[in-house]
């Protein structure tokens, strides 16, 4: 088959080896294949030729012609369809743009920023001013970038061959951003293909699937003192306190349409810096087709969802969150993607960045697929990716999804569902050295940006270094912990004296990782009930219990972590469709609730013994883990700054007030509430102690000095020394 019938048939490999400018027989021609052309002519030079039963165009030039002709030379064609002319320069003229170094990176999975060189961008060649289009998929006949600007016909615009890289390239002169475009592949058995960019930075709005061409970030930041204090942030001494956010459902307008990124941050960047959060992470923003999937099945990983406006409209969120103190944490999901056909499932007709078998590479449960974390180009993707929102976005944390999955070769398998790994186990080796690289990476760029783990079972070690064996996550979620306070919580306050392990049970394991506790999104879904719903007793003792677990939750070593609406005890279940139900804040029981949350978030970043010591089993002491014939809990925070910096913290966990409770104290002349959940200003019964309690000499479990208190119902107390 001749260059030509390639061509005309959309078979051809390398268009560049036949289309442009070649010598012949002491002169040149030109050559230019344009479907639906009804003329073609070399601009300066004259009409071109078409051969006979084709859409090839030709042109001779004599040694004269060539001299006077560009290096880019413009060609000038009319249209059948409409008999309209149109002018550009041809993309055929052009050398190839992508270095060897770049490929060779890239193939060895060690291209830390192939954003830059895949995907779409706008540049100027030569003087000439349009886009180069780039995209990874090895073993096609070819590719064709496809869109407005050539009516979508894939025979108009295939792109250069690169060789064994697997890499497809083309400039196209005169694109503008916002662009539409996608590629259209001829697989390698002979099947049409028409997909998005999967490096595509801009996304049209659902249901729409196509890329859009997106301008060079030129977005003029103002976040330069808080990336400054980032690199040389202590996370692990400082306070992190999240309020984990669904951006498509905090607020919406009343025809029930998104708030944009520029309205959030109007009003959403106030209320969480008075609410006193010192992050916002956000569900993933990354362009997903599904509005029920919540983002977590990404369609374009590179691209920031457009229902809340333009990425540019996302940067202004995130420095607007900066210049208030408050970072921003991303969920990101590299552990699955959906089965879409428009995007990365199944790219070149085949499995390219999902892994071949579906043993390995397909999750049963969720009806998504894996991606290969042993092929270098797909773990390429991911780390770019990672850095990506990082680097461009100003990112201050991953949040990386379902690491669980990854870690196991047979998570939510049957038996003979999945395969051993080389040494007969079931650790996913590849999926382990991908996250282990991935943390890496991040951390060694970007000092002081976090990451942290979804992660549910006891693997061991993964907020530890990978030099020491470990994953390398700077923390994990505590979902044991999560799990067996909402347990107990649950449970009717009669009973809890048989359960008291629940509350005990952590600090067996508590210093082996960096811990969050996550009261999160998944925890309001699924018929689990709100945070409010959940708690037992009358509707006092329900909004008591709430103050009582989130007063506990911020008094218990590791960072914490609230999702939106759970802090004004939001009645009902997290519904993406919907808003929150704001109405309620107008009710004094919740507004307790938000007065709460507020007044730790406070407590919590004015006290170093809250904080510093969250991963450091030298801060915590029991005072009395034992009754539970009563069900309360008392114990000692410390800082590390100074041992005698220090809060007593009591929990009584039934709605029976204990008078005369006495507890032993380190030494100090009296203790002052700092906090009282019962306390009338949050809707409580405002038992107490009248702010101050005296410290007695009478020694007491193991303490040279005791107190003797009043222990408020459902309630929690923080106290002080004054020496």
């Amino acid at each position: 088959m001749n260059h030509l019938e390639r061509l005309q048939q959309g078979r051809h490999h390398d268009p560049f080896d036949y289309l442009g400018r070649h010598p012949l027989n002491k002169g040149w021609i030109i050559r230019a294949f344009m479907p639906n052309a009804e003329k073609v002519e070399l601009l300066g030079i004259g009409a071109m030729n078409r051969v006979e039963g084709s859409d090839l165009f030709v042109i001779r030039l004599d040694k004269t012609q060539h001299e006077q002709l560009p290096l880019h030379y413009e060609l000038r064609w009319q249209e059948k369809h409409d008999g309209s002319w149109h002018q550009a320069v041809s993309p055929y003229s052009f050398d190839p743009q992508l270095s060897d170094w770049d490929l060779h990176l890239f193939n060895e999975g060690k291209h830390h920023h192939a954003w830059r060189f895949l995907g779409a961008r706008l540049k100027e060649i030569d003087g000439v001013s349009g886009c180069l289009f780039s995209v990874w998929a090895p073993h096609v006949q070819r590719i064709s970038i496809v869109g407005d600007f050539n009516g979508w016909n894939g025979l108009r615009h295939p792109m250069r061959n690169r060789g064994h890289s697997g890499v497809w390239e083309l400039f196209i002169p005169g694109l503008h951003p916002g662009d539409s475009y996608k590629y259209e592949l001829f697989s390698h058995d002979g099947h049409l293909i028409t997909k998005t960019d999967p490096y595509a930075q801009r996304m049209a709005m659902r249901p729409d699937t196509t890329s859009l061409i997106t301008a060079a970030d030129n977005y003029d930041w103002e976040d330069n003192g808080w990336i400054e204090n980032r690199n040389h942030w202590d996370w692990q001494r400082s306070p992190v306190s999240i309020y984990e956010l669904h951006p498509g459902s905090w607020r919406q307008h009343e025809d029930g349409s998104f708030y944009t990124w520029l309205e959030m941050a109007e009003e959403l960047v106030p209320y969480v810096k008075e609410l006193g959060y010192t992050h916002i992470e956000l569900l993933p923003v990354m362009e997903h087709p599904l509005d029920e999937s919540w983002g977590y099945q990404v369609s374009g990983y590179y691209a920031p969802t457009a229902r809340f406006g333009s990425p540019d409209d996302l940067r202004h969120f995130i420095d607007a969150c900066h210049q208030q103190d408050i970072g921003v944490l991303l969920d990101w999901v590299p552990a699955h993607f959906p089965k879409d056909e428009f995007a990365l499932a199944r790219f070149t007709g085949e499995p390219l960045y999902e892994h071949a078998d579906p043993r390995k590479g397909e999750h049963r449960d969720w009806g998504t697929l894996i991606f290969d974390f042993g092929r270098n180009e797909v773990r390429n993707f991911l780390i770019s990716n990672a850095l990506y929102w990082i680097e461009e976005f100003h990112i201050d944390g991953l949040r990386v999804d379902a690491v669980a999955s990854m870690l196991y070769l047979d998570y939510s398998r049957e038996d003979g569902d999945w395969t051993p790994n080389e040494f007969g186990g079931r650790e996913h080796l590849e999926a382990i050295s991908f996250l282990r690289e991935m943390n890496e990476v991040v951390h060694s760029n970007f000092p002081g940006v976090i990451t942290v783990a979804e992660e549910s079972t006891a693997w061991p070690m993964v907020s530890r270094p990978p030099y020491m064996g470990g994953l390398g996550f700077s923390m994990k979620w505590n979902m044991g912990w999560m799990h067996d306070t909402l347990s107990y919580m649950e449970t009717d306050p009669i009973y809890r004296k048989y359960h008291h392990d629940k509350l005990t049970f952590s600090q067996l394991y508590l210093w082996t990782e960096n811990f969050v506790l996550p009261f999160s999104h998944d925890e309001v879904v699924h018929l689990k009930r709100s945070m409010l719903d959940k708690m037992p007793g009358d509707v006092w003792q329900r909004f008591a219990n709430l103050r009582l677990l989130y007063a506990y939750q911020y008094a218990h070593p590791g960072k914490k972590l609230l999702f939106m609406g759970s802090e004004f005890g939001q009645w009902t279940e997290w519904d993406a469709k919907s808003a929150l139900d704001w109405p309620l804040m107008e009710f004094p029981d919740h507004q307790g609730v938000h007065k709460l949350v507020t007044d730790l978030n406070r407590l919590y970043r004015n006290e170093a013994s809250l904080y510093q010591t969250d991963f450091d089993s030298e801060g915590f002491q029991w005072i009395d883990c034992h009754d539970s014939e009563q069900s309360v809990l008392s114990f000692v925070r410390r800082s590390s700054d100074n041992p005698e910096d220090l809060l007593l913290c009591l929990f009584n966990f039934t709605p029976v007030p204990r008078l005369g409770y006495r507890i032993g104290v380190p030494a100090a002349e009296c203790y002052q509430e700092c906090l009282n959940s019962d306390s009338s200003w949050y809707g409580g019964s405002n038992t107490g102690n009248a702010g101050y309690i005296e410290v007695q000499d009478t020694p007491w479990m193991g303490f040279d000095h005791s107190i003797e208190l009043t222990l408020p119902p459902l309630a929690a107390l923080i106290l002080k020394p004054k020496r």
